[in-house]
């Protein structure tokens, strides 16, 4: 492919104006009533285009399409923002959450807006809550799947941000290496949410983070142990335990630990007690949450059979909860492999909040969402 050598820019001026406020706490949240009354307003536009040089191996604090990287809001990770940052969110997703729930559909902050979801690898979850979210809130979402850009090998990364910046209010990318929703985030003048990555996936956690809250009160001072192979449910729960203080145990077997560099900046962070163990018995005890996820991940299916040999007594079955504890809920992020990674009686059992969990992707991406364009 040729060389580029100048592309036309647009420099964006927001004006902002008034923005709803939150009460949040170190315990968990304080709901507080919103207030639907009237559409907010959105922040004032004015762009003046101009021409300009770049060159593909500029940083990613500077310039990109005529506007500092710094003006923007991205979710990348979570341990981009800060706790307070953070519990505004969760905070948000519980007011939003509530007045979807009333069955009130005067809330439209997105009305007139629109968003890309570029997704290199499929998903029923993230596609249907993303886009039912949006709409929900008055925007339209436009479903981008793995033929329609094939992002890296159609179509460079770099065009195919600028592009969709043309034509979208944000981008959400569900990819597979993490370096594309760098470069997504890097080249777009909009926006971008990361939908998951092979290294992360904050969208998710966010919604578990929300899930916890509503079922045990906090997620300070709790203990989360997930079971089963170090992935980016993994490297994301990490990420958060950087943030928010609570203990942090991650069970799997020899040779699939997570990312040694995201568990060392977790544990040097010194905010959240981290354990990486490859005993799953003791690691759940006392647990307030067992969290699991499937063995084989997208992209792993030639290794499935394989780990189901190396992953045996990894799975939470009865007996593991049992050893939890009376006072332990189980969560998956789905989709589940029933008998492989956990039992029917598991997932199915009392405790089980998987499904509430699932729902809660909407309400979390929601809040992410009216965060990163400043509603």
């Amino acid at each position: 492919m040729a060389a580029i050598g100048s592309n036309c820019a647009f420099r964006s001026e927001k004006v902002p104006l008034s923005a709803p406020s939150y009460s949040s706490s170190d315990a968990g949240l304080r709901f507080s009533r919103v207030s639907v009354a009237s559409t907010p307003r959105f922040p004032v536009i004015r762009r003046n285009i101009s021409c300009q040089a770049w060159s593909a191996a500029a940083s990613p604090s500077s310039s990109v399409n005529g506007k500092a990287k710094g003006e923007m809001k991205d979710f990348l990770h979570i341990n981009d923002f800060d706790k307070d940052t953070i519990m505004r969110i969760l905070q948000r997703a519980a007011e939003v959450k509530a007045v979807l729930k009333s069955g009130d559909r005067t809330f439209l902050p997105f009305k007139g807006k629109t968003m890309a979801m570029i997704f290199a690898k499929p998903s029923m979850r993230t596609r249907v809550s993303f886009e039912t979210g949006f709409f929900l809130l008055g925007g339209h979402a436009i479903y981008l799947g793995p033929d329609d850009i094939q992002m890296g090998k159609r179509e460079e990364t770099c065009d195919v941000a600028r592009v969709l910046s043309g034509y979208n209010d944000i981008i959400m990318a569900r990819v597979f290496a993490h370096k594309d929703i760098l470069d997504l985030a890097k080249y777009a003048n909009v926006p971008v949410i990361n939908g998951l990555t092979d290294y992360n996936h904050p969208c998710q956690i966010m919604a578990d983070a929300l899930t916890i809250i509503e079922h045990i009160g906090r997620l300070e001072g709790t203990k989360v142990v997930y079971v089963g192979d170090g992935n980016n449910i993994v490297h994301s729960w990490l990420l958060m335990a950087s943030v928010i203080p609570f203990h942090f145990v991650c069970a799997c077997p020899k040779g699939f630990e997570p990312d040694k560099e995201t568990v060392k900046k977790a544990q040097e962070a010194g905010i959240s007690k981290i354990e990486i163990t490859n005993d799953p018995k003791e690691a759940v005890r006392g647990a307030d949450v067992v969290y699991s996820d499937v063995w084989a991940s997208m992209g792993q299916k030639e290794e499935a059979a394989y780990r189901r040999q190396v992953f045996q007594g990894f799975q939470v079955d009865e007996m593991l909860m049992k050893v939890a504890g009376p006072k332990a809920y189980f969560m998956h992020c789905l989709p589940a492999e029933r008998g492989v990674e956990v039992t029917d009686g598991v997932i199915e059992a009392p405790n089980s909040i998987v499904f509430p969990q699932a729902e809660n992707r909407m309400h979390a991406q929601n809040a992410i969402m009216l965060h990163v364009l400043g509603l």
